[in-house]
């Protein structure tokens, strides 16, 4: 069984990790993307932001899906920004963004999909700090400097890039700053988790081809101490789409990078992604995927049975809509 928790052989691991992370981060000189020494980076004025339009609730045709926010305790680990409206939510062309205030990382994104208006762009370069927070609310390069971490997207950079020429170079660019970013390993970015989206999509109507995906970390007392951050041991996924037969599907996925955390060395075999309710998500982070429920399967198998499931997916082909 997968759940949030992780094995006793799982923590043993993770209680090394830190100090192999130190050694490699000195012992070659090597700065994974040719970062520059962290100071550099860039901010992106808080002005410069206005007139996006975010995530939006009613995206999916005759289906209105609020932005997920933490309730309980949790609810306390929203960043507010910092114009003094309350808002804990960071709008970009497309998607949006809530960061937690303890993590300095994403709590969750969401983005919406427009499949026959979606658009190539390069990818830029740069990684900006959001003028909205203070700087010392999001982890900049000093996270990523001279180790084997990766600026992993949370929202995947072709995911918002659609709309007008303007709109999708908009949206790149916004993809490309820290709010947007988790450390996460070279495993990580392999076919079956960031093929989702693209399977996903082709059960989409196709008098729409519209998605909506809600990504973030698993935060656990177990992650990763690394330079003052806690480094996610696994991250989650929650899509929705209405089916080509015109039915709300939900599904939800997980996958681990704890092994691949420990052995520096990217063992893809080792790397998994599985498919798990949206209820597990929920419990695990305490965002409010309630409205999601009665759409998820697993989530139905659950109730009925009492008992967690949990699906390996090798191949893309093996996702249950």
């Amino acid at each position: 069984m997968i759940t949030t928790e992780f094995t006793k052989a799982d923590l043993t691991r993770t209680a090394t990790l830190e100090g192999m992370f130190r050694l490699n981060s000195t012992a070659n000189g090597l700065t994974g993307d040719g970062l520059e020494a962290p100071g550099s980076e860039p901010t992106t004025p808080a002005e410069q932001f206005e007139g996006r339009n975010g995530y939006d609730a009613s995206f999916l045709p005759g289906w209105e899906i609020d932005l997920p926010l933490a309730t309980g305790a949790a609810a306390q680990d929203m960043r507010q920004l910092r114009d003094g409206s309350g808002s804990v939510e960071l709008t970009y062309q497309n998607f949006s963004v809530v960061m937690s205030a303890s993590r300095r990382l994403s709590m969750i994104t969401a983005v919406n999909i427009n499949g026959q208006e979606s658009r190539r762009m390069s990818r830029i370069d740069k990684w900006s700090f959001d003028g909205r927070l203070d700087k010392t609310d999001q982890w900049g390069d000093e996270l990523y400097f001279r180790n084997d971490l990766d600026r992993g997207h949370m929202v995947r950079r072709e995911d918002p890039i659609w709309g007008t020429f303007e709109e999708a170079r908009t949206a790149n660019v916004d993809t490309f700053h820290f709010t947007n970013s988790c450390p996460q390993m070279a495993g990580v970015n392999q076919r079956t988790w960031l093929g989702l989206e693209d399977h996903i999509l082709k059960h989409a109507r196709a008098d729409g081809m519209l998605v909506t995906v809600f990504t973030g970390p698993f935060f656990s007392d177990h992650d990763l101490p690394y330079r003052g951050a806690l480094v996610p041991l696994a991250f989650w996924k929650v899509v929705a789409i209405v089916t080509e037969d015109g039915r709300p599907s939900a599904t939800a996925y997980k996958v681990s990078q704890a092994r691949e955390l420990e052995e520096l060395e990217f063992v893809f075999a080792g790397y998994k992604t599985f498919q798990i309710s949206i209820q597990q998500v929920m419990d695990a982070t305490n965002l409010d995927f309630s409205a999601l429920l009665p759409f998820d399967g697993f989530t139905a198998h659950e109730r009925a049975t009492g008992e967690p499931l949990v699906e390996l997916i090798d191949r893309l082909e093996n996702i249950r809509i």
